[in-house]
């Protein structure tokens, strides 16, 4: 059955309601950064670029890089912006436009998305100025409450350990992320344990003029251990997206892979200087490996 008007909303001109792109605007390899700014600190590496699009804070540039086609696109902040990206862009490619259907099984397309963004560092032996592979992230915001999420043993073992250790009313989520995307574009870099924060001050144990909850929750995030037949397992940053790209990627076929660039370390109070250029690093090896 075609999918109603009001749940699959399409522009005037036909384009897909917040990111305001069509089928033919993207490419199947897409690189997404937070800060719409950002977008073309990736493009300027670009060999030519074919579309450049803005709603809102969703910007997208569409271009070639040593002849491979790549779109760069910015989300803003938090899961909940990630929600609208990856259906929207899930919907460029397996709903058909004209009769508003999915697209059967076997002809679905599965794209490579690529975070590139900022994180601060829990631990204090991950140096500002590294770069960081997730393998599991770990949500503690709510949007896989409304989403039938399956995760493996391990994964929900983790979550309940990360509730009982907060002491939290709800049981937050753990996703891995795509195993090959991990080693291609994450060879040599830090690999962690992402925690997804649904906010950047309560949330991530900054104070500025209101007390925290769990006073000690940044010690509580630093402290978490869990031990497993694969080792031990710790949180070892966090940020504000990549728990909702690694479910959402797990639930709708797409390989997902969160890099972070570290420019903070919480355990040990510093703020990189550069923090730019160890974005700009992160960025350029992104595109060099991609």
């Amino acid at each position: 059955m075609p999918i109603a008007d009001s749940e699959f909303i399409l522009n005037k001109d036909g384009s897909i309601y917040h990111l305001n792109l069509q089928p033919d605007h993207i490419s199947d390899t897409i690189i997404t950064v937070g800060d719409p700014e950002r977008v073309p600190l990736v493009s300027q590496h670009f060999d030519s670029i074919e579309t450049v699009m803005q709603k809102r804070e969703f910007v997208t540039h569409v271009g070639y890089y040593k002849g491979k086609r790549l779109t760069v696109i910015s989300t803003g902040m938090g899961t909940d912006n990630i929600d609208i990206l990856l259906n929207e862009l899930d919907a460029l490619v397996n709903i058909d436009f004209v009769t508003r259907e999915p697209r059967p099984l076997e002809e679905r397309i599965a794209l490579r998305i690529v975070r590139v963004g900022t994180s601060g560092a829990l631990q204090a032996d991950i140096p500002v100025g590294s770069h960081l592979v997730t393998e599991h992230a770990v949500g503690l915001d709510s949007l896989m409450q409304f989403y039938p999420l399956v995760e493996t043993g391990l994964e929900v073992e983790v979550a309940s350990g990360v509730q009982q250790a907060l002491g939290l009313s709800y049981r937050p989520y753990c996703v891995r992320g795509n195993d090959l995307l991990r080693e291609q574009l994450g060879a040599g870099m830090v690999v962690g344990n992402t925690l997804t924060c649904p906010g950047f001050y309560g949330p991530q144990g900054r104070v500025l003029r209101l007390d925290l909850r769990i006073p000690d929750l940044i010690q509580q995030f630093q402290n978490f251990r869990y031990q497993s037949a694969e080792g031990e397992f710790r949180l070892t940053n966090f940020e504000m997206e990549t728990a909702g790209y690694y479910a959402l990627g797990r639930m709708l076929g797409h390989e997902v892979v969160s890099l972070n660039a570290i420019v903070a370390n919480r355990a040990t109070g510093e703020f990189a200087t550069n923090s730019e250029d160890v974005v700009n690093d992160l960025i350029q090896n992104t595109l060099d490996r991609i």
